[in-house]
């Protein structure tokens, strides 16, 4: 009798499929030997952007104030050009709420003293002008009578000449006249006669002697007297300029005290704009630091921080120094995401879920405190685009991708610590060379 225990305990008798199984794992474990394997790099990095306007910014107090009023709160959205919160001023030399309108009067004051100086410079110039005139005037005067004198005076010693020859006629008549009264050739009468006209033409050769000494001492007088006006004339016209020098020079005084008040009305005008704080830009006011009304800001502290909304996302991943020369300007790097699921197949990440793909735009050639070196990887726009939820700073996880190898290969290369094969990344500049070439 056949019982049925014994046939479900025992298989003496039946076929074992062993080896059948044991053939199938074999010759599938040969065929996953040759299987492609994508080489990668796996790192971490941040969620960043390449342009620093587009990345977290401070707001920061541009003068020392006090709070008065807050138009905002923590986590509000806000447009560029909106008011924050409004300061008070808190320094002594900003207290007067008329200091623009007061140093406003100042600089009209100013240009008041700097046209009252202007005209005081006209009425000097025409000072100027009159004695140049006066001078000239008195010179040519002068220069008239000089010449008149020199006229009389040729007129007189023409004169001289005259008496000096009738002179010498009348001392012969006399000396002949005398020789025949002392040969009796003559009467007294005679003799006296001519004796008169003798000593009236001596006389008259005196006068004109004192004639021409007396002209030419008036025209040695007018010199003098030229000399002196010039003297006279050129003292007045040398207080005249210093006087025009200086009233010039409080001219360009107050021209410099103008621009510094002016500068100082510009300064006041533009403080009072510092007084309400406005965004740079649209974004989301976060980490606000301070609370209520009243509370003091010193001049730069940090009130808060605004997030741009309009951000053109960027990944920077730190790469180990070991790794930095497989990694190069081009290359591909599949991100992912914190916050959002992904499946990944380390040696697959074409066939990996929740990943997306981007591409190195730079390579820090400096070590970063660390001690890995930064990277930064852009959105690959013809691939899937990345999550338009992602945030500023959200963690990353990022592949990037190298060859690919058999996995026997990798085996063998990871059992031996052989580094990742890597291709270099070529460039339209250097696609366009090789072209040339």
């Amino acid at each position: 009798m056949k019982l049925q225990s014994f046939d479900k305990i025992y298989h003496i008798h039946k076929k074992s499929r062993v080896k059948r199984w044991f053939l199938f794992i074999f010759i599938g474990g040969i065929i996953t030997l040759f299987l492609p394997w994508t080489q990668n790099i796996k790192v971490k990095g941040s969620v960043t952007s390449l342009y620093q306007e587009q990345r977290p910014q401070q707001l920061n107090s541009p003068i020392p104030g006090k709070i008065i009023k807050w138009n905002i709160k923590n986590g509000d959205y806000v447009k560029k050009g909106d008011t924050l919160l409004q300061l008070s001023e808190i320094k002594d030399d900003y207290l007067d709420p008329l200091l623009v309108q007061r140093t406003q009067d100042q600089v009209n004051a100013k240009k008041g003293v700097r046209e009252y100086y202007e005209a005081k410079v006209g009425t000097v110039n025409n000072q100027f002008q009159a004695l140049h005139a006066a001078r000239d005037l008195k010179l040519n005067q002068l220069k008239i009578k000089i010449s008149q004198l020199n006229n009389k005076l040729t007129g007189e010693e023409a004169e001289l000449a005259a008496a000096i020859n009738e002179l010498s006629l009348s001392e012969d008549q006399f000396s002949r006249q005398k020789k025949m009264y002392d040969e009796g050739l003559v009467s007294l009468t005679q003799f006296q006669q001519r004796s008169i006209s003798y000593q009236n033409a001596v006389a008259k050769k005196s006068a004109s002697e004192n004639k021409v000494a007396q002209t030419r001492q008036e025209i040695s007088n007018i010199g003098i007297e030229q000399n002196s006006v010039i003297q006279d004339y050129t003292e007045k016209l040398s207080k005249t300029e210093g006087d025009r020098f200086q009233n010039m020079g409080q001219i360009e005084g107050s021209d410099g005290d103008i621009a510094k008040l002016e500068n100082q009305v510009a300064n006041y005008k533009a403080r009072q704009g510092l007084y309400f704080i406005i965004a740079s830009q649209d974004g989301q006011v976060v980490q606000l630091n301070k609370a209520g009304i009243g509370e003091v800001l010193k001049d730069g502290e940090n009130i808060g921080t605004i997030v741009p909304t309009n951000v053109n996302y960027a990944v920077e991943i730190y790469i180990k120094p070991v790794d930095l020369p497989l990694v190069k300007e081009g290359q591909r790097v599949m991100c992912i995401f914190d916050g959002f699921p992904a499946i990944v197949f380390s040696g697959w990440p074409n066939s990996s879920y929740g990943t997306f793909a981007g591409k190195v735009v730079a390579v820090e050639n400096n070590i970063s405190a660390n001690g890995l070196f930064k990277a930064f990887v852009i959105e690959d726009k013809n691939e899937k685009q990345w999550p338009p939820k992602i945030k500023m700073g959200a963690g990353v996880q990022g592949i990037a991708i190298l060859n690919d190898v058999p996995v026997w290969y990798e085996l063998w290369r990871n059992i031996n610590g052989f580094p990742p094969d890597y291709y270099e990344i070529k460039n339209d500049q250097s696609i366009k060379y090789e072209k040339a070439k």
